[in-house]
């Protein structure tokens, strides 16, 4: 673990790191169903989402609930169900986020984690089902912060500010090998650039309400000190600009709204435990 520590007011941290996951707390938007897949609770579908998969065969559409692949059991049938319901969302025009990626889709609540099977990327949130993201925060030896800024393009959060290395892990992917994949594609930064981080660490589940359903997020986050003599460069078009700033101004940011919802929450969870350094 680095042994670099900042000097900000570790009580204004904590209150902002608080209110931060408190506004990343949302039920589901009014009129969602609750989602069964293969018998199993795991998410809330938008409405528009619940309208256009009435009919579909496989589907149940009950007051309160909606039901995919009732009396399946996950494997091929139902990942060929799921396959149907990903098209037929993305036909109804509630995909936006189509990436041709798949996800895997986990049952909740469950008393360990239990995959149910895989679906396109850009249904997760018309479904409410849950993601898990890894983010890196990467300081420079000067005791800068390394962040960047989403391209105009991206559909969610096009523009703002994020932290260095951010994305979902994917269908039966590691979530170390997932953050080696986003590091060199974000940042440009190989395995052995980043070796020396610290584990993992899940800080929070968000339940955030956005445009096309719910976002229902397990948030991953580590960090690391890169060399004076490593420069980040993004390679997959995603980022506007990096740059390396000074932990006083990423904080005022922070408090500005400069930076996405979950990555001032994994950046504020780091300057509050980097603040306690020297408190």
């Amino acid at each position: 673990m680095s042994e670099l520590s900042i000097s900000l007011p570790t009580k204004d941290v904590q209150t902002l790191l608080d209110r931060l996951i408190h506004q990343a707390q949302h039920t589901a938007h009014p009129g969602s169903k609750r989602l069964r897949i293969a018998g199993h609770l795991c998410g809330w579908v938008f409405p528009t989402a619940a309208t256009a998969l009435a009919g579909l065969t496989g589907i149940a559409v009950h007051p309160t609930e909606l039901d995919i692949g009732a009396d399946l059991k996950p494997g091929t049938e139902l990942d060929q169900l799921l396959a149907d319901v990903a098209e037929t969302l993305r036909a109804a025009g509630c995909a936006p986020g189509w990436r041709n990626e798949l996800l895997d889709i986990w049952a909740d609540p469950s008393p360990a984690p239990f995959r149910l099977g895989a679906i396109e990327r850009g249904v997760m949130r018309p479904l409410g089902l849950i993601t898990r993201a890894v983010h890196l925060n990467a300081w420079s030896e000067h005791g800068g912060l390394w962040v960047a800024r989403r391209a105009l393009t991206k559909a969610t959060d096009p523009g703002m500010w994020d932290t260095l290395v951010g994305g979902l892990v994917g269908s039966q992917e590691d979530a170390d090998l997932a953050l080696v994949r986003e590091t060199d594609e974000e940042a440009g930064l190989d395995a052995p650039d980043i070796a020396q981080r610290t584990p993992l660490h899940t800080i929070t589940r968000m339940n955030r309400r956005i445009p096309e359903g719910l976002q229902v997020e397990d948030v991953l986050t580590c960090e690391c000190v890169l060399p004076m003599h490593i420069t980040p460069k993004n390679r997959d078009g995603e980022v506007m600009e990096i740059q390396c700033l000074a932990p006083a101004l990423v904080f005022e940011m922070l408090q500005g709204g400069a930076f996405t919802v979950e990555a001032s929450i994994v950046i504020a969870e780091d300057l509050l435990r980097r603040s306690r350094q020297v408190a």
